[in-house]
């Protein structure tokens, strides 16, 4: 890990310490000041159900753009507008750390049926030496099985206890770039003409993903300062889950695809795309951090000056949800990885003192992105709790004049209100989520479909426990300077 100045170390304590202080005065002034706490929870809410609106408006959007683009023939029109797209690779990098060889085959299946000729890829499947003894088997299998398939089928065998290294997916991927980039140079492939896809190993695109992803990036008026963000699906398993972990897949889901309508605030998040060119410019995926699917967006932003963006790619990727193998170790899982997804943290400090040192970004570019990153951290981990729990406390402590107030009379009715007002929210998500399942298998019987809509009932508690909870205990960790490892989602298949 790298030395962290005075002034790192405080904008790291920055994000934990403002949650303390809401946290706090909620308390205090609930007792002493209960008027006061009760303005306050009025306007949150306000500010809250405004935010479902504005929610509910762009999710929509989304969703429309979403459905639109999977009717569309993409291969058909990637050849019928760009006669050179022949000229174009994908460079796939798969890291993988003791996941079982049915979950590597169902991902290379799956880009095998993609409407794409196969002698345009490159796949590479990346093991850690660490899980050597399960790595080399699978590795093996499949480079015999799918290896005349691609036009290149690599593997690449990541170095454990590098010096300055963390354990992670980052260096991981680092490592395997560095090691295909001698391949890549030795075919003489301009790295313009080479667009790179990291994905999870659980990750398995749609039939059409490539051809839309490349019809993009030819349209891009200028595709190497891009990134490219599809849909992501967590519906590999999603008949076979529960309902806490389908509540946030759909809940990652949803978010993602209201962020896609609103490209210009969008950071790279999970599996996505971009040029070889960027990646070979900012040096690779930083090593030594947990976040790198985002932190790479905000290393080639960087590198270009904040010429940089991502562009939304509505044609999806399935993934899976959480699942182990009993419900508490799920559980357990589910809040490992929310927290490891908050640990996204680590960009404040980043962006701030990296944004101080460059001039040649706009301003207005520094505030926006700033500005998007702390406040998103701020009420990922506090709104759910204020609205939820924290809402009636000044009311319970209001006595005497206080109480008999006009205000204090009626902020119960004011705030069941706009409650309601906010449950349009969740109705309009779970009819795209039942809308959004893949096909009922027929090991599951038809009520099940009465569960996957009744599951919605639970979404205050999962907000709470297996959301804001775990975005309290990454922002608190990073104030007290209690780093974060990275942490790898067990895969299990039933």
């Amino acid at each position: 890990m790298k030395k962290r100045t005075r002034v790192y170390r405080l904008l790291e304590i920055i994000p934990g310490f403002l949650l303390c202080i809401t946290f706090v005065l909620a308390l205090v002034l609930s007792y002493f000041k209960p008027l006061w706490v009760i303005y306050f929870i009025i306007l949150f809410d306000l500010l809250w159900l405004y935010r479902v609106v504005y929610f509910i408006i762009f999710l929509l959007y989304g969703w429309r753009k979403f459905m639109a683009a999977l009717r569309v023939d993409w291969f058909d029109r990637l050849t019928h507008q760009h006669k050179n797209w022949k000229q174009m690779y994908h460079l796939l990098f798969l890291p993988m750390y003791k996941e079982g060889e049915e979950i590597v085959e169902q991902t290379l299946q799956s880009i095998v049926k993609s409407h794409y000729p196969m002698d345009r890829f490159i796949v590479v499947l990346a093991g850690e030496e660490r899980a050597k003894e399960s790595f080399e088997p699978i590795a093996a299998a499949m480079k015999k099985k799918y290896g005349k398939t691609f036009f290149k089928f690599i593997t690449t065998l990541h170095p454990d206890n590098v010096p300055g290294e963390m354990k992670s997916k980052g260096a991981n991927i680092n490592y395997a770039g560095k090691q295909v980039q001698k391949v890549i140079d030795a075919l003489q492939i301009p790295y313009e003409r080479i667009i790179v896809s990291t994905f999870d190993i659980d990750t398995n695109p749609h039939p059409d993903y490539f051809a839309a992803l490349t019809q993009e990036y030819l349209s891009h008026p200028n595709p190497t300062h891009a990134s490219y963000q599809p849909v992501v699906l967590y519906n590999n398993n999603i008949w076979e889950s529960s309902a806490p972990m389908r509540l946030a897949a759909f809940g990652t889901t949803f978010w993602l695809l209201s962020e896609l309508s609103r490209p210009d605030r969008l950071f790279t998040f999970s599996s996505h795309s971009m040029s070889f060119r960027a990646l070979v410019d900012v040096g690779f995926w930083q090593n030594d951090i947990v976040s790198e699917d985002s932190r790479i967006f905000l290393q080639c932003f960087l590198h270009y000056h904040g010429d940089y963006s991502v562009t939304p790619i509505y044609v999806p990727v399935n993934m899976d949800t959480v699942q182990a193998r009993t419900q508490w170790i799920s559980l357990v899982n589910l809040y490992k990885q929310q927290r490891r997804w908050a640990w996204g943290v680590e960009h404040f400090p980043f962006m701030l003192t990296s944004f101080a040192k460059d001039p040649l970004i706009p301003r207005w570019k520094k505030l926006k992105y700033s500005w998007i990153q702390a406040e998103g951290m701020y009420t990922w981990a506090t709104a759910p709790i204020l609205i939820f729990l924290l809402g009636r406390l000044p009311l319970y402590f209001a006595q005497g004049d206080v109480s008999r107030t006009v205000l204090a009379q009626n902020a119960p009715y004011i705030l069941e209100t706009l409650l309601n007002f906010t449950l349009v929210g969740i109705i309009v998500t779970a009819i795209l989520a039942l809308i959004a399942l893949p096909p009922r298998p027929s090991t599951q019987r038809a009520y099940k479909m009465i569960y996957m809509l009744m599951q919605w009932i639970l979404l205050p508690i999962t907000l709470i426990v297996l959301s804001s909870i775990p975005a309290i205990d990454a922002q608190i960790r990073l104030m007290l300077g209690r780093y974060l490892g990275f942490w790898v989602t067990e895969k299990t298949r039933k």
